[in-house]
Order: structure tokens, then C-alpha cells, then sequence
């Protein structure tokens, strides 16, 4: 069989693959110049003749295939098939992007454009690139390359000899140090080959050329040459008969006209077609309709494609007078407007070679892709019922290209993880340990010196999900006292019309307590309106049991559900009078003194001092509000029910100066963090700066727009938005390393500095394509033309921060394809935001179309569509982003140029984790015991990872892959030609086995080793796992015996100042090692576990079991995934949640 010559000389082009920059499209490139060969290079050594393109790979300088002075094409090699009609080749070759003219929606699209052929770049194994114009056969039955000095019937391919199509890079070839960094993941496919299995890896000028060419060949060697055949018989048979039937029952209808020869329309009565008196649809119909299917369509765009039409009639015969839509030019527009080949590519790969997914295709692609556990064929069944619009696919359990698009579309693909819809965390912890949504000087709607004051503010914050608003109470008209900033221009509200609004809305967002930050200016007379104001209409709700002296900390959310919490100033116990003299807060004066041209460093004069009721002060529970003076002090003296506010600025500093001490006083009390006086155009802070030192309350300016509210209005949706998000962890606990030195930036091993023991996470993101981008708000200059391209940014510590880019996609605002993926590392996730912004490319200033913000803790794995968001949170109709997620815990240790992500650690090598010595000698001795157990959970964790890398590459696929899609690639070569299969796993054990069912190819073998490694070390971590984590906590629980008499234990020894401070310092790290080392051999086992459920319902799926099921290891069920629709800012108005004492 003559399928492709593996080695060999080529003459032609060869050049370095992507790296660098992508050079502009010019004319001369798509004209004069054709194309020509040139002088190959190595890779990662661009000669003269490379530019260094981008993604796309191509220089266009060097295409193949010929004369650059003639524009003729060359002589070549390829033996023209003689019924094959001469054509004249295309002048440019290269494109960054599928071109306008071509809507790839079907394999035929993609087979034709095999025939027509297009330069790819063949990568070899000594890293040279060689440029390739590459075809199908007219016969369907092979491909060839051209320019090549191999004998002609050597430079071609059999599809008969194709074994696998693999996407990415995921070869030895595309493995090699110098070639990986250097091709972009998206454009590489590989062809496999032969009995040896060999490889022919090829580079793509984009990823749409790639998914052309990887879903023709799947086909070709699925059905062989009766592909198109077949698929033409059946092509959108589905979509066919579901548009039939729109259109007819719209005619039905009386929106349509039945045209004959009496017709005013005049003309011939066949319009060209053989349709005798056709039904039609009038123009505004036809839009309708298919805008009701697809509503992101633009009227005018479809509108367009009917005048296309009707100007085709008239040229065609003259029966364009006639008017109307036909059925055939109906589905031909739908076709054209509204088919995602991303999807259709997507479709394609899951779906066997099909053109739909039946429910065993559908499980699989729930099950692999999208994460949700033992999805059966009745589960499959179900969705396709809800999405599949045709009544025929409905019958019979499959999924066409629209039902698809449709699922994709819907609330259960949303970005956003269902369970954190709800409350999902631990209510019981003291009010401490949250954040919580707040608001600056609520009752503002504008800026802060002259603005208008207004009950909305409060109305749009509460339901918004805040819970801690803010009154400015001041001396008003009638004995009624009024809301507003004083000494400024702002206007004022009455306050018993902020309690009203407070009172209707306190609960419809959320049942947790309210805080209402009552800064005080008023005389005692008005303070007993206020007082009478507050318990009339709030009653019950208002919380004024005094705080319990020996609980220590406050109570929970959970415990202050329904209640409604006054923060102010308290007359102290030595007061027994009905009012007393109390300092006065007045964030206000220094705004004032700044607008007025007060000097920027000034500071006030000395607090002034006023009379406080008794009344109004007994309203004041829990958030008794006192001035702070320093950590110390406070530690010392400080009640847990005292609150302390920050200006931003002072805070600013203490976060800079004293990080680990800010976050220590966290842990214990209440702090407030409001925006610097200088922000009088009420601009926001940046929350991220305080939240990540463990303040809990952030007040923002909820009347500004903008990156700041967005991360703080996508912070709080974790929880259900109910305005409380638990703190990570290590905020809360009583040891934790002072982490945050958080000044860092990127440093080689950010862990070590930051979360010692604990690895961090990758994010790896694919932005796939957007839909229905809409103009610009404010930009008249490019008219309806819209560049987009999509930033990605990571909000959290200094050390997780980072933004990446896409490529901008020219004049393609409705269904832009960027096809770019990225990887961030999260140190600590816990804290991390993710942001997606879409932009419009212009010269003086790219415009902002929309965004999405989201924790990275809410993020769902798979392929996920993302709602886009104006600049002031409102959902932007029907505009999306579409997005692959994956998410893993390690990158496999070594950099990853060395094999891709991965690299196989020598035992030597291996980093395990260090502790660090006390000088005193009983504590030492106890971590010293805790050595060995920290190795033995390392070489647990790390055999097992390491074992995995060889198993996944084998299958072809990258590192952030999981064991069940692994299992699902290989199911296709695990069978015979025959289809008998050759190897078969043993379920009947805890261990699913693989057996041989004869003799093996050595590919497969290989695979069998592999496989039985990745068995053997889970089998060594689940069974050893809990107890060396047992051992691990032991040492860390007789450790923990020291922590309250360390430091005198540290005097005992000698040790003073510095040296005790460091004492403390190496113990709390040794505890934290202790702890996220044995978290993480815990994570491991439980990884394990779900390794092996994987392989068992991946086996069963694919029909290549023996033996019963058997219980997997540890019988653990990881939990359903539920898909239900997330309302991003719909609040009902009305009452909220029952509360207390009402």
C-alpha cells in the first residue's frame, strides 16, 4: 500500500513555526506575489524568508506551488487524475481566518475545500517546517502535498491508511522542546498512520483550517469514499423538516401567499426551480420567523440576505418581480445566518462522524466534557427532548446541529457553577470570618459633593444583595432629621423615608443580618426622633440583645438571620445619665475641606466631641463603633462586638506595611474600609486591595460603574448573592502562615512564600468564539463595523494577577471564532477573579462592548457559553462568549517546554516539602518525626501523577485531559478491523484491568504498560493514603500541644526579640505544612477514586468490559452537577424572607 514515504529529503519552503507577531495581510500577498519556495529551515532558527507569523503559522512569502514571477503554477509531482477538470489554483494560500465566502456547516463544505486544497506546514522530527500545499483526491481516496522530490506516487496519503486523526499537539514531534512553544495548540493536527503507527503533523494557517481538515479526513475514514454521498442524502435532514414545518405553518397562518399563474406578480409561473405556484412568505415575515428561532439575528442583516435573493431571481429569469420569500430561500438564509461551525466542528468530533449526536453521543460528551456524573441514555433522552426542535429528531433520540446549539446556549452551559446559585457555604461561623457587600454613602445616586440625594440608592443596592448600607443623619427641618453629606452641596433626604425603604427592602435579596452605619450628627432632640423612627417601623427586626462578653467572638449569620444591626457610637457603662459626650465620625468633614482646597496633606483637627441619648445608644448592639489606634493596642484591648473603619488610605498603608498583622486582627473583629475623601467623583477603590488582608467590609460607590463594582458585584454572586462570602481558610484559622507578603510579584516558587506545601492551580482557557456582539455605546466613527477581540483577566493577589489577549477578528461582530487558549497559575484561587472583557479594535481608543467578571471558585469545566454584561451590569441581549474550561492542580513539575505540560520527575529530583528548625528541642523533635510521612505523601502523589503522564500521551491527548476521555480515544483502537476487540477491561476487581485478547500491535502494548502503571501506583495511594496522612496530622495535633505556651518555652531557652519572633514564625510554617500536605494527599486519593469510577463508565460505554461491575475503590460518588438557569441581577420586589419579631 502506497500510503506516505516516512523519511526523505523534501525540497521547498521550510521555515520556523509561529512565534512572534502576525504580519498584516497584505494585498500583494493575495496578489502579485502567489506564492514561491523557499530555503528550509530548523526550527526555532527563522531564516530570511520567515516572518515569524503568529497562530496562523504561514508565511506567505513562502507558499508553494508557484511561479512568483508568472503566477503559473509549477510542475509537480502529483499524477492529475485525468477525469479532473484543470483548474487554476488560487493565488494566496495562507489566511488567518476562514475566508467571508465560506460557511463550513457540513462535512460536504469541508470536503470540497480538501479538493480545492490549501498550504499546510509539515513539521518533521529534526524540527524542520516544510510548506506543503496539501488536496484530496477528486476520488476521495487519498491525499497529496506539493512541491516534493519523492516519486510521485510517494508524496500522497491512502485514506485507507489513516488509523487516527489527532488533534493538538499531541506527538513526539510536537513534544520536542523546540517545536512546542512555538505552535500554537488550535492549529496543530496530526495524521496517524501505517501498522508503525507513524505520524504526519501538520500546522494549519488557524484553527479553522485545522477543524476543516481533521473533520474531513474523521469522515473519509469513517465512511470512506461514500462519504459525501451519504451525507449529502441525509444532509440537515433534521434542520430540512423542521424549517419545512415553520415555514409551512407560517403560511398556514395567513402570513404568506400562494403564487399562480393569475398572480399580480406577474411573471413566468416556474421561477427556475420546477416549483409550479410555490408558497412564499413576505420579507418582515421570513425575519420574524427565523428571528424568533435565533433572536441575536440583526433585522437588517437578514433582510440583506432576502434582497441577495430576490436580486438572484431577477438575473436568473426575471421572476424576482414576483416578491416573497420561498421555502428553499428560507432554509438557505437560516442556513447562512444561523450555523456555528465552531459548533458544528464540535458536533462533529462527539458524535462518531455524524451530523448529530445520538443519546450514547451525548452521554459521552456530558460525561467527559462537561462534568456531570453517571449520565445514563434516559438523561441523554431528556435533554435532547427539551433542546432538539424537530419533531423527528425528537422521535428518534438524536440531537441535530441546532438542538445542540441550542443546549449550548442554554442556562445548563452557563460558565457559572448551579450550586453556587444558593447558599452553598457555612453560615455558623462567626460574622467575622466573611466578607460582606457594602455600600458608601448609599443614599448618593451622583458625585459626593454635589450630587443628588435619593432613596433609590438604597432601593438598588439592597437588591443588589448589599448588607451594609450607610446613613449620614443630620439636624433637619420640623424636628425631622434628614439624610445627607455634610458640609457639601448635596441634597438631602428624609430619614424616616431611607427607614421605610430600608424596612420594605432589607430582605428581599438576601436573609441575612443588615448592617446600617449610622454616622450620627444630630442633636439629643433629634436623636429620639430617630430613636422612635427606628424601633416603629424596623421593631422585632432590630437586633439590641447585648453581646455575650464570654463567647469571644460574634455570632453568625446563620444565628442574626432576619435581623437588622445598627453600627454607631455607645455610651460606655461609666455614663449612667440619659446622654453623654461621645466622639463624633464624620467622614464627610475632610471631603469637604479637600473640595473646598484644603491643603491634600492636611489632617483634621482633633475629633470633635458630642451629646449621644441614651435611647439611640441602646439600639447599638453588636457594632459598637470605636476610633483604631494600632495592631497591638487593639489586640490587647479591643472587644470582639467593636468596630473600627479605615480610611482607605490608612488602610492602604496597613495592608502595605503590616499585611500579617491586618489579617491577625481580622480574624477577630469587624473592619471597615471606605473610599479616600479625595474620590469626590465617587470613583472606587479597588476591593481586591483589602479583601485579600481579611477586611471584611469594603464600602463602594454603587452609583459609579466600572472594573471596580464589577469585581465586587461578581465577587459576591458565590454564595447566592446573598452578601456574605466565607473567607478562605487560612484567614480564619487560628495558625496560618502571615502569607501575605503580598507585595510580591512573580517570583520562581510563589508557594513557598505564600502557601507553603500547597500547589497551585491552572486555569486553562479556550475563548472559542463570541455571538451577537453589539456596537459599541458612543462610537459613530466605524458605523455598524465591529473589530472585536477579548482580554481575559486574573484579579486576586499581586502574585495571581495577569491579562492575556486574543487576536482581533476584522469586521465580524455577529459570530467573531478567535480560537486561542491560555493557562494562568492561581496561587491561591480562593481569591482569584476571572474577567472577560470584549473590546472594539480602533486606532484612538479601543471601545468597551462588554464584560463578565466571576470567581474562580464558580467556574464550571467544559464548554461553556458566558453572558456578557454592559458597563453597568446589565445583560446585553443575547451576546455570548463561548469558552472551553479546564482546570488542574499541577503542571507535572520541570518547565513545560520540556514535554509539553508534563515532565516525568526522577524520585531524586523530587522537591518535597521542608520544615524548618525551632531551637528548642521537645517542638523540633516532633516535627523532625513528621519527615518521612511528608516523603511518603509526596512519592504517593507524584508516582501517581507521573504515571499518568505517559498514559495520556499515548492516547494523544494533553495533560489537562481526564481518564475518561482518554478511555473514549482509545476505544477505536482497541478494536480490530474486524471489530472484534483487542483488549478488554476487567471490571470485576477494584482495579479495572485492560487484558490482551490476542496478539497486540506494539502502539498497544505500549498502552498496556502504561495502563498497568497508572494502576499500580492508585492502587499504592488509595491503600496507604490515610494512614500516612494519619501520621502527618499526628505529628501536626502534638505540635499544636506547644502553641499556647511557645513563647514562654522560647524565654525557658534563651531566646529573645528576634529570635522568638522567628520561633513563632518557622512553627506556624511547619503547622501549615503539616496541614496542606495532608490535605493534599487526601485531594490525591480522592482524585483516584474518581480516576477509577472514570475508567469503569467509560469502559461501559464504549461496550469493552468483561466481568461485573464490581464497587469502584472507596464507593465515593462524586455529586451531580445541576444545570438550572442563573439569574444574574433579577430581584422581585415585595416582601423577602419571614423575619423576626415582625
Amino acid at each position: 500500500m502506497a500510503h506516505m514515504a516516512g523519511c526523505g529529503e523534501e525540497n521547498g519552503g521550510v521555515s520556523s513555526p509561529i512565534a512572534g507577531k502576525k504580519p498584516a495581510m497584505h494585498e500583494d500577498v493575495a496578489g502579485e506575489n502567489g506564492v514561491s519556495n523557499g530555503d528550509y529551515g530548523v526550527m526555532g532558527s527563522p531564516g530570511p524568508a520567515s516572518p515569524n507569523p503568529d497562530c496562523a503559522g504561514l508565511d506567505p512569502a513562502n507558499a508553494v506551488g508557484q511561479d512568483t514571477t508568472s503566477g503559473i503554477p509549477r510542475k509537480t509531482s502529483i499524477i492529475k487524475d485525468s477525469t479532473r477538470q484543470r483548474r487554476e489554483r488560487k493565488k494566496t494560500v495562507s489566511f488567518s481566518s476562514m475566508p467571508a465566502d465560506r460557511k463550513i456547516s457540513g462535512v460536504s463544505d469541508c470536503i470540497a475545500a480538501m479538493v480545492e486544497g490549501c498550504e499546510l506546514r509539515k513539521v518533521r522530527s529534526n524540527a524542520r517546517v516544510y510548506h506543503r500545499y496539501f488536496m484530496l483526491d477528486s476520488d476521495m481516496r487519498a491525499i497529496r502535498w506539493e512541491p516534493s522530490k519523492k516519486e510521485s506516487g510517494k508524496a500522497r496519503m491512502d485514506i485507507s491508511a489513516i488509523r487516527e486523526v489527532r488533534t493538538g499537539r499531541n506527538t513526539d514531534v510536537f513534544r520536542s522542546p523546540v517545536v512546542h512553544e512555538q505552535v500554537s495548540e488550535d492549529c496543530a493536527f496530526s495524521v496517524i498512520h501505517g501498522e508503525a503507527y507513524e505520524t504526519l503533523d501538520l500546522v494549519a494557517s488557524s484553527a479553522d483550517v485545522a477543524h476543516l481538515w481533521v473533520t474531513g479526513l474523521r469522515y473519509l475514514v469513517s465512511h470512506g469514499k461514500h462519504a459525501v454521498d451519504m451525507i449529502e442524502s441525509r444532509r440537515h435532514e433534521l434542520r430540512s423538516s423542521w424549517l419545512a414545518e415553520l415555514f409551512t405553518s407560517a403560511v398556514a397562518d395567513g402570513n404568506g401567499h400562494h403564487t399562480d399563474g393569475s398572480s399580480d406578480c406577474g411573471g413566468d409561473d416556474d421561477d427556475g426551480d420546477g416549483h409550479q405556484g410555490d408558497e412564499r412568505l413576505s420579507v418582515a415575515t421570513a425575519v420574524e420567523l427565523i428571528r424568533g428561532v435565533n433572536p441575536g439575528v440583526k433585522p437588517a442583516r437578514a433582510e440583506l440576505k432576502f434582497k441577495e435573493f430576490h436580486k438572484a431571481r431577477e438575473k436568473a429569469g426575471g421572476a424576482g418581480g414576483r416578491g416573497g420569500v420561498t421555502r428553499e430561500e428560507f432554509e438557505e438564509a437560516f442556513h447562512d445566518l444561523c450555523t456555528r461551525p465552531e459548533i458544528y466542528f464540535l458536533l462533529v468530533q462527539f458524535s462518531n462522524n455524524k451530523e448529530y449526536l445520538d443519546v450514547r453521543d451525548l452521554a459521552r460528551f456530558l460525561e467527559a466534557e462537561q462534568g456531570v456524573a453517571q449520565v445514563s441514555e434516559a438523561d441523554s433522552l431528556q435533554v435532547i427532548l427539551r433542546y432538539e426542535p424537530s419533531r423527528e429528531g425528537r422521535l428518534a433520540g438524536c440531537l441535530s446541529l441546532d438542538g445542540f446549539t441550542a443546549y449550548l446556549t442554554s442556562p445548563e452551559c452557563h460558565v457559572f457553577d448551579p450550586e453556587h446559585r444558593h447558599v452553598c457555604q457555612d453560615m455558623t461561623q462567626p460574622l467575622s470570618h466573611y466578607y460582606i457587600n457594602a455600600s458608601h454613602n448609599t443614599y448618593l445616586i451622583e458625585d459626593q459633593f454635589r450630587g443628588p440625594a435619593d432613596v433609590s440608592g438604597y432601593i438598588r443596592a439592597l437588591k443588589m444583595g448589599c448588607r451594609s448600607v450607610e446613613l449620614d443623619v443630620w439636624d433637619g427641618p420640623e424636628n425631622e432629621p434628614v439624610v445627607h453629606t455634610g458640609h457639601t452641596l448635596t441634597s438631602q433626604v428624609a430619614f424616616r423615608s431611607v427607614v421605610d425603604v430600608i424596612n420594605r427592602y432589607a430582605f428581599v435579596a438576601s436573609e441575612f443580618p443588615l448592617i446600617l452605619c449610622v454616622e450620627n450628627h444630630c442633636s439629643p432632640r433629634q436623636q429620639k426622633v430617630m430613636e422612635q423612627h427606628l424601633r416603629r417601623v424596623l421593631g422585632g427586626a432590630l437586633h439590641t440583645d447585648l453581646p455575650n462578653a464570654e463567647q469571644g467572638y460574634l455570632p453568625s449569620p446563620a444565628e442574626l438571620r432576619g435581623r437588622i444591626l445598627l453600627k454607631g457610637r455607645k455610651l460606655g457603662p461609666d455614663c449612667p445619665g440619659p446622654e453623654g459626650d461621645v466622639t463624633d465620625e464624620d467622614e464627610g468633614a475632610e471631603m469637604s475641606q479637600r473640595a473646598n482646597g484644603g491643603l491634600a496633606e492636611a489632617e483634621p483637627a482633633g475629633p470633635r466631641r458630642f451629646r449621644l441619648s441614651r435611647e439611640l445608644s441602646d439600639l447599638v448592639s453588636l457594632c459598637q463603633s470605636v476610633a483604631f489606634r494600632d495592631f497591638p493596642t487593639a489586640l490587647r484591648t479591643q472587644r470582639f462586638w467593636e468596630f473600627c473603619s479605615f480610611n482607605e488610605a490608612l488602610a492602604g498603608r496597613l495592608a502595605a506595611e503590616r499585611p500579617g498583622e491586618f489579617v491577625d486582627y481580622n480574624k477577630r473583629f469587624l473592619a471597615r474600609v471606605y473610599p479616600s475623601p479625595m474620590r469626590i467623583d465617587s470613583s472606587n477603590l479597588n476591593p481586591q486591595d483589602f479583601w485579600k488582608c481579611g477586611c471584611q467590609i469594603v464600602a463602594m460607590n454603587y452609583q459609579t460603574p466600572g472594573l471596580m463594582m464589577d469585581l465586587n458585584e461578581g465577587w459576591f454572586r458565590q454564595n447566592g448573592n446573598c452578601g456574605f462570602v466565607l473567607r478562605p481558610a487560612i484567614m480564619r484559622e487560628e495558625v496560618s502562615p502571615q502569607l501575605l507578603h503580598l507585595k510580591i510579584q512573580w517570583t520562581r516558587q510563589p508557594k513557598d512564600s505564600i502557601r507553603p506545601g500547597v500547589s497551585p492551580q491552572l486555569l486553562h482557557l479556550k475563548i472559542i468564539s463570541g455571538l451577537n456582539f453589539p456596537k459599541p455605546k458612543g462610537s459613530g466613527a466605524k458605523g455598524e463595523v465591529v473589530d472585536p477581540y477579548v482580554t481575559v483577566e486574573i484579579h486576586g493577589i499581586p502574585a495571581d494577577c495577569a491579562e492575556r489577549r486574543t487576536r482581533t477578528v476584522t469586521q465580524n461582530g455577529d459570530n467573531p471564532v478567535f480560537d486561542e487558549s491560555f493557562e494562568f497559575q492561581l496561587v491561591l484561587p480562593e481569591l482569584a477573579l476571572v474577567r472577560f472583557v470584549v473590546l472594539d479594535d480602533d486606532f484612538i481608543g479601543d471601545d468597551f462592548i462588554g464584560q463578565y467578571t466571576i470567581p474562580f471558585e464558580c467556574m464550571q469545566p467544559g464548554f461553556r457559553h458566558i453572558p456578557l454584561q454592559s458597563l453597568t451590569g446589565d445583560a446585553l441581549p443575547h451576546a455570548w462568549l463561548f469558552v472551553h474550561v479546564a482546570i488542574t492542580n499541577r503542571r507535572g513539575g520541570g518547565k513545560p517546554h520540556k514535554r509539553g505540560l508534563s515532565v516525568r520527575k526522577a524520585r531524586r529530583g523530587r522537591d518535597y516539602a521542608c520544615l524548618r528548625t525551632l531551637p528548642i528541642r521537645a517542638v523540633d523533635d516532633v516535627f523532625k518525626s513528621s519527615a518521612q510521612p511528608l516523603r511518603d505523601a509526596t512519592d504517593l502523589r507524584e508516582n501517581m501523577q507521573n504515571a499518568l503522564v505517559p498514559f495520556k500521551e499515548l492516547c494523544g491527548l494533553p495533560a489537562v485531559s481526564n481518564l475518561k476521555q482518554c478511555v473514549l480515544s482509545l476505544a477505536s483502537r482497541l478494536r480490530g478491523a474486524d471489530g472484534a476487540p483487542l483488549l478488554l477491561f476487567q471490571l470485576s476487581g477494584m482495579y479495572p484491568a485492560l487484558e490482551p485478547q490476542g496478539p497486540l500491535p506494539e502502539m498497544l502494548r505500549k498502552v498496556v504498560t502504561s495502563y498497568d502503571m497508572v494502576i499500580q501506583t492508585s492502587q499504592a495511594l488509595v491503600e496507604n493514603a490515610d494512614a500516612v496522612c494519619e501520621r502527618i496530622l499526628q505529628a501536626q495535633r502534638t505540635a499544636m500541644e506547644f502553641h499556647e505556651n511557645l513563647q514562654e518555652l522560647a524565654v525557658r531557652e534563651g531566646l529573645k526579640g528576634r529570635k522568638v519572633t522567628r520561633t513563632v514564625e518557622s512553627f506556624t510554617w511547619n503547622i501549615t505544612i503539616l496541614k496542606g500536605q495532608a490535605d493534599l494527599l487526601k485531594r490525591a486519593k480522592s482524585e483516584v477514586q474518581e480516576n477509577l469510577k472514570q475508567i469503569q463508565f467509560a469502559a461501559l460505554t464504549c461496550n469493552l468490559c468483561k466481568g461485573g461491575a464490581a464497587g469502584v475503590a472507596g464507593d465515593r460518588t462524586p455529586p451531580r452537577r445541576s444545570l438550572e438557569a442563573i439569574p444574574e441581577r433579577q430581584v422581585a420586589e415585595g416582601e423577602g424572607p419571614k423575619r423576626v419579631g415582625k
